[in-house]
């Protein structure tokens, strides 16, 4: 088979090193990619956002099956315009990557299938929402409806700080069209769980569950990023929250996307809160998760490809998917300043050292004179695989210590248990 893998980031590395496995594989594409994925495929010049220019490319080139990476793409329609020339896509279609594309449809959704979540407002009006916070009890989330790359969420602790923020979403429009409208919503507490799904339409089989970090400080604190560590499996996620999250959301899920009639082909990551009255979703977005893909592929045991055939015929039903027994720790190596203004173009030195048992995933990478050099917010996906999850941690961050870069930002605290 010739796939077209499109994206650049660490979990398109993650799914060109799983899918280069499959010995279905006879080419492997990826656009853009980036340095840590020459290896795997041919690096192809474009965006991810390019449709047209992707469109033309997979007919050049007889593309058997593409896979989208990234969210933009699903949310501007390129399975729509894939699947209408009659290509293989892994994907939703338009009208189901509103799921990630509008928050505030989201909500509406979950409302209409009786699917968990927290309270919510949903308001375009500065004015209105001043008013609606003050219904709220503190902290409260603000969220700016559209796509934000994962840092469209404010948690505000005072009045003083919803105030500031909804006038950096509505007024200063810190999130461009991200921000036309703003969701307001009831801060909930427990532990945090990724749920990532293959879909195709008839079925929704989940994967291995895992846990994301988003905050940029360690204990949780300061600012939300696209996330900062991720283990798997993630222990709170007990058979009976299982039982639950299938009953009360994944089942419903899959009866919107039915019955809304979304032609959803493709992953759907479901991030979930185990509070005391049970599971909740905080969000769906539309494709895998980053860095959650990076330890839940590694420890997929079952022909990613294969998987992904089934999903696009819709046959997902037959294939049995297997998982190791090993745990997966990944900690993310960030630039300095991150997830605000940040450096770029700093010398990356010490992968070589780094112990077989342990993958690097490239995220904000590039090349400077044909040095690798740092060239984004998250830089690199440090993730071991081990028998226990203390040694798999005691792993990844003994190999985080033999990467160096001027400005190298991490947590110390992924999976490291209470």
């Amino acid at each position: 088979m010739r796939i077209l893998l499109i994206g650049s980031g660490g979990r398109e590395h993650a799914l060109a090193w799983k899918m280069k496995e499959s010995p279905l594989v006879n080419e492997l594409f990826i656009a853009p990619g980036n340095p840590g994925m020459k290896d795997l495929g041919e690096l192809v010049d474009g965006s991810p956002e390019d449709l047209e220019g992707l469109l033309t490319f997979a007919k050049e080139r007889r593309i058997d099956l593409t896979v989208v990476g990234p969210e933009a793409p699903l949310v501007k329609g390129i399975v729509d315009l894939f699947r209408r020339e009659g290509l293989r896509i892994i994907g939703p279609d338009k009208k189901g990557a509103v799921l990630e594309g509008s928050k505030g449809f989201s909500k509406d959704f979950m409302e209409r299938y009786q699917i968990p979540t927290a309270k919510s407002h949903t308001s375009e009006d500065y004015r209105e929402a001043l008013q609606i916070i003050k219904e709220y009890r503190l902290p409260l989330v603000l969220k700016a409806d559209g796509l934000a790359a994962g840092k469209g969420v404010l948690i505000c602790e005072t009045m003083e700080e919803a105030r500031e923020g909804l006038k950096k979403i509505l007024k200063d429009r810190d999130f461009g069209h991200a921000g036309d409208q703003v969701v307001i919503e009831e801060f909930l507490t427990g532990v945090e769980t990724s749920v990532i799904a293959f879909v195709d339409g008839k079925t929704i089989a989940p994967m291995a569950s895992s846990r994301d970090y988003k905050r940029i400080g360690e204990g949780d604190q300061g600012l939300n990023t696209g996330g900062m560590g991720t283990y798997s499996p993630n222990e709170a996620y007990t058979k009976e929250v299982e039982a639950r999250v299938e009953e009360e959301i994944l089942k419903p899920t899959l009866k919107g996307i039915q019955k809304e009639n979304m032609d959803y082909r493709g992953i759907i990551f479901i991030g979930i809160m185990i509070t005391k009255e049970g599971p909740k979703v905080l969000e769906y977005n539309v494709r895998f998760g980053d860095p959650e893909t990076q330890v839940i592929l590694t420890r997929l045991d079952t022909d990613l490809v294969e998987i992904f055939k089934a999903v696009e015929n819709a046959s997902l039903k037959d294939i049995s998917i297997q998982w190791k027994e090993e745990k997966a720790v990944c900690v993310i190596l960030a630039s300095r300043g991150y997830p605000e203004a940040y450096e770029k173009g700093k010398i990356i030195e010490g992968l070589e050292r780094v112990d077989e048992q342990t993958l690097v995933f490239h995220g904000g990478t590039g090349l400077k004179e044909e040095k690798l050099v740092t060239n984004g917010g998250r830089v690199l996906g440090v993730t071991s695989l081990d028998e226990t999850l203390e040694k798999a941690r005691k792993r990844a961050y003994d190999n985080v210590d033999k990467i160096r870069f001027e400005g190298k930002t991490y947590r110390r605290d992924i999976a490291k248990m209470q």
